[in-house]
């Protein structure tokens, strides 16, 4: 009998064991039978369905699938795009610059460009709106420096493409959000008593940026830290440079101005 057991034991586990591989197979690959073309669209109706994880594991398939076509170069580009909208950015980067070093020669190269600004201004400027409660001389601008250097490498390589004007006009509000943001570094420094590197970052604002808004507020730091600091001769040199270009200003006759909006909203 008690052999009898024993068998019946060994059956059972020979049986599970026989059972495990079965249990440790991957998972059905639901896509296994689709063609690229289906592959595709089901990753752009999940992408306008904004369900950018699942279309990213789609377009990762069919990239995989469709190595050294056309229509995986495009699985790159929606894929780095479905990565930023979920909020992935260094995913996106990295689709981007993979992408654009297997690509030299795309015809979609200024999309990828764009796209590659895009990711950057987007993450970086869309937080400028709090740091009115930050400390400023500790906000790096690295992301925004970033995104003007694809949208201008846009602009000057492909001067006619559809995303050119859009890239015009994100440069001249990042232009303008760091001019801003080193006057705000520069008022930051002037209210503690720091008059020299008030000083300095208005210099560097007036230096680094042309005709942006808010060099009339840096021209105006200048003088009054210059003045803090006992330099009389450069003072009146920076109080005779901002007569001449804002003779009517505001900053000579109230000081600082008080601004509801946010600094970064400059229309």
């Amino acid at each position: 009998m008690l052999s009898f057991r024993l068998s019946v034991v060994s059956l059972c586990l020979l049986g599970a064991a026989l059972a495990l591989p079965g249990c440790s197979s991957t998972p059905e690959d639901n896509t296994a039978g689709w063609s690229p073309n289906r592959i595709y669209a089901e990753a752009r109706d999940e992408r306008d369905a904004g369900n950018h994880e699942k279309a990213v594991a789609l377009l990762e398939k069919l990239e995989a699938r469709s190595a050294g076509t056309a229509l995986a170069q495009q699985a790159q580009l929606d894929k780095a795009y479905a990565q930023y909208k979920s909020g992935e950015q260094a995913q996106a980067l990295a689709t981007l610059e993979r992408f654009m070093k297997l690509h030299p020669t795309s015809p979609a190269m200024d999309y990828a460009l764009y796209l590659k600004g895009l990711v950057t201004f987007n993450d970086d400027l869309g937080l400028f709106g709090s740091m009115a409660r930050q400390d400023l001389s500790e906000r790096d601008q690295k992301a925004a420096k970033e995104s003007f250097a694809a949208l201008r490498e846009l602009v000057t390589r492909f001067p006619d493409s559809r995303y050119t004007p859009d890239a015009r006009t994100r440069m001249l509000y990042i232009v303008n959000s760091l001019a801003q943001y080193e006057v705000h570094v520069a008022r930051y420094y002037f209210n503690r008593g720091a008059y020299l590197a008030a000083a300095n970052r208005a210099q560097s604002a007036l230096t680094d940026y042309n005709d942006a808004p808010a060099l009339e507020e840096a021209l105006y730091i200048l003088v009054r830290s210059y003045d803090a600091l006992g330099m009389t001769q450069l003072r009146d040199d920076a109080q005779r440079v901002m007569l001449a270009s804002y003779p009517q200003s505001e900053y000579t006759s109230q000081g600082f101005k008080r601004r509801d909006d946010p600094w970064w909203k400059l229309w």
